[in-house]
């Protein structure tokens, strides 16, 4: 009696403390499906950018805030969902683990691997959108990104914390510029992060195999979101990649970041929006075009010392149709970035590669982002090659009526086009460049063979490295040309040529 008794106090004290912990969770239901984007009735808590959950574990993205019901895109297979399917909201605003973790692996935006490697245990999340730092913890831009690219390195320098977008129509090397920055960052402090947005997986698989070959995977994240994944993905595509890149910044690190390219990532946000019926503009897309490039660049900035003096550096590529700079997006975001590198189709079909054009290309930070050694060999360089280029369209017609300085101006602007000729996946180090442009600025090629420039320039940059190499050193260390180091160079080009090994 005694026993029944003590159990039915335990129970009765059981019933007594018995406590759930009761959550309210905001659910909705689907109204209508197609094509990717979900209308939901309910949700009322729901928050922009919030990642919704649907049946089957599929997740989805609010994008439409409306007074009756909730607009958003599905991160993947959207098949199973169904009219009157649950939806409950998560709490939770897109956001992306970030960190050394992802170094070497090849991911899509919401941080899934693809690469088969096995899964990334990032210890941290960072939302995929953000504010851009403010003007008051920037510093001016001042510390040179090497590309390794002789055009762009002596005329076009980018800097850590630019913004320098890489234009031109499809297949004249917006790509290979990219990539062979990445690859001349190998043994550096600066984590590259490859945005391909609405590419083919097969180019994507052929772009992580050319950086493994190269050593280049080391540094690397690629972030992928293919042309067969759905347009919300390839939406947050950009976003994701610049969240992984402030991760590096906000450790005083720094960081660049390619996305390839804008114009899809363009198109995926007009399918959206057209999608969810917002109101078209120019070539229909959305009102907030704009506003969907300049909040992704401007998050691009180099951090003062107090804040850590992290960069993050973007080079944002765009793809123009019969080469039309002054289309929509392209001046959009030539509007946003601080500066361009024109790549001309004409050019690249002459055989001159990188096919840059000097005229329309600039870089608004200037001799800022460059070495002092590179500023004193390159400054007549523009110049030079624009005169040539000029007189050109003269002399088509006939050069035996030009006088000798005209003829003069012109070989020099064809000795230059040649020695900035450079092959792909070949960056050259800082003190290379320097040394070659300094030979050719300074007239030591003008009675050199056009046809015998390259074997002038290989043959010169191996006498420096094999028997004058403090003069390659003294440039690396001190990133300056003195006056010693200029004499000593002016001696080695006369002893080189003397040799007459070229």
């Amino acid at each position: 009696m005694a026993n029944t008794q003590d159990i039915a106090s335990i129970v009765k004290e059981q019933i007594e403390n018995f406590g759930t912990t009761v959550t309210a969770v905001n659910v909705g239901s689907v109204v209508q499906i197609s094509d990717g984007i979900a209308l939901i009735h309910g949700l009322s808590g729901a928050k922009y950018n919030e990642l919704l959950e649907f049946p089957n574990g599929v997740e989805g993205l609010a994008l439409n805030l409306e007074e009756d019901n909730v607009g958003a895109a599905i991160l993947g297979e959207f098949i199973d969902i169904k009219e009157g399917d649950e939806v409950r909201s998560t709490g939770r605003i897109a956001e992306v683990p970030v960190g050394d973790e992802l170094i070497g692996r090849v991911v899509d935006p919401i941080g899934q691997p693809l690469d088969g490697k096995g899964p990334i245990n990032a210890q941290k999340t960072r939302p995929l959108e953000r504010v851009a730092p403010n003007v008051v913890l920037r510093k001016s831009v001042d510390t040179p990104i090497q590309t390794g690219i002789k055009t762009i390195d002596s005329m076009v320098p980018i800097g850590r914390g630019q913004r320098e977008l890489i234009i031109s129509d499809r297949s004249i090397g917006k790509t290979a510029i990219a990539l062979d920055t990445i690859i001349n960052q190998k043994g550096g402090d600066l984590a590259c992060i490859y945005v391909a947005i609405g590419q083919r997986e097969s180019r994507v698989a052929q772009v992580a195999a050319t950086l493994e070959y190269y050593g280049a995977m080391e540094h690397t994240i690629i972030v992928s979101a293919s042309a067969a994944d759905p347009a919300p993905l390839q939406y947050l595509a950009p976003y994701a990649g610049c969240a992984m890149g402030e991760e590096f910044m906000e450790q005083g690190r720094g960081a660049l970041v390619i996305y390839d390219d804008l114009t899809k990532h363009a198109w995926s946000y007009r399918q959206i929006s057209l999608l969810l019926r917002r109101p078209p503009g120019r070539e229909a897309y959305p009102g907030d075009i704009f506003y969907l490039h300049s909040r992704l660049l401007e998050r691009a900035a180099k951090y003062n010392d107090e804040n850590g003096g992290g960069s993050l550096t973007a080079l944002p590529i765009i793809e123009t149709q019969a080469g039309d700079i002054s289309a929509y997006i392209p001046t959009n975001v030539i509007s946003i970035t601080d500066g361009q590198i024109y790549l001309e189709g004409d050019l690249f079909n002459a055989g001159t590669r990188p096919a840059m054009n000097a005229g329309l290309s600039v870089s608004r930070v200037g001799g800022e982002a460059q070495t002092k050694a590179m500023k004193k060999v390159a400054g007549s360089l523009r110049l030079d090659l624009a005169q040539a280029r000029e007189l050109q369209s003269f002399a088509q017609f006939g050069t035996a009526d030009l006088d000798k300085t005209t003829r003069a101006q012109l070989e020099r602007g064809q000795k230059i086009t040649e020695v900035l000729k450079q092959p792909q996946y070949a960056p050259m180090s800082l003190e290379k460049q320097v040394m070659i442009l300094y030979a050719v600025t300074n007239g030591y090629l003008d009675d050199v063979g056009t046809n015998r420039v390259k074997a002038f320039e290989d043959g010169f940059l191996r006498f420096m490295e094999t028997s004058h190499p403090e003069i390659g050193q003294s440039i690396a260390s001190e990133g300056t040309l003195s006056d010693e180091t200029d004499e000593g160079l002016k001696k080695a080009i006369d002893e080189f040529k003397q040799s007459g090994s070229y």
